[in-house]
């Protein structure tokens, strides 16, 4: 079973899927299978039920029983490749 990523953002429409497709893409590339959606902060904690890992695109203080990840290095680029890393780590078995 694929592992499933909740990417967020404010409003779940542009930012939260432009990184969902980003990393969808990305994984693909590793060979890393996952289902990654994209939901907006009201969906957000239905959402994370049964998440195996979470990247935020807002600042959160929240903390959360699931791993998390930086979405705005998925947004800029910079530090991506840590990040896709860690969030490879944490999904791969899943």
């Amino acid at each position: 079973m694929a592992a499933k990523v909740v990417v967020a953002c404010g409003h779940g429409i542009a930012t939260s899927h432009m990184v969902a497709q980003k990393v969808t893409k990305l994984l693909a590339a590793e060979g890393v299978e996952a289902n990654v959606v994209a939901v907006d902060m009201d969906s957000l904690a239905e959402q994370l039920k049964d998440a195996d890992a979470y990247i935020p695109v807002v600042k959160t203080e929240e903390e959360l029983d699931v791993p998390t990840f930086n979405g705005v290095a998925f947004v800029t680029g910079m530090g991506q490749d840590e990040e896709l890393k860690r969030l490879i780590e944490a999904i791969r078995d899943k």
